[in-house]
């Protein structure tokens, strides 16, 4: 008697489903919170750290277009959490930098759900990194996710707004 091998497929799903899910309550969590997106949340920590940034310079951190650090940054000196100031070094040259308020907010931020995937995977030996990495970028594959531009940023819908749903993702 042949035995069938088991068929994983709904397992698959379902982890895929709780990856999402996760990410979906973290950003619920985190507006409730400190009322950011997490790609407003990884913006304002990457300007906070440097002190002052270029846009350009927030651009290729991320991963993301120019536009769309742009919009991020719009809405966050619409909240008061960083300013853009003129370079002193070159007039033409604008920077990014934290208020005392946006520094209040990250204080106030749970964790990033990122930063613990990353503090996890860290611990992982370096083969099973290059396992994880070998099958995530096969499920992005799968799901004709291989030409999306994405920022290190776990994140669902548009980057720029938080938008559940939306498919401007080249934009990530």
């Amino acid at each position: 008697m042949t035995m069938k091998p088991r068929d994983r497929t709904d397992d698959s799903l379902i982890a895929l489903r709780r990856i999402l899910r996760a990410t979906e309550l973290y950003a619920r969590d985190l507006a409730h919170a400190v009322g950011l997106t997490p790609a407003q949340l990884r913006v304002l920590q990457i300007v906070d750290e440097r002190g002052s940034v270029t846009p350009k310079a927030l651009a290729s951190q991320m991963g993301v277009s120019q536009a769309t650090v742009t919009a991020l940054v719009d809405k966050l000196v619409a909240q008061r959490l960083v300013e853009r100031v003129q370079s002193e070094s070159d007039r033409r040259q604008t920077n990014v930098v934290a208020t005392p308020q946006g520094h209040g907010r990250l204080e106030d931020a749970p964790d990033a759900l990122q930063q613990r995937y990353v503090r996890a995977f860290a611990k992982l030996a370096d083969w099973e990194q290059a396992q994880l990495v070998s099958s995530l970028e096969r499920v992005a594959d799968m799901m004709d996710a291989q030409k999306l531009d994405a920022a290190p940023v776990l994140t669902t819908g548009d980057i720029k707004g938080g938008r559940k749903g939306s498919h401007d993702l080249q934009e990530n």
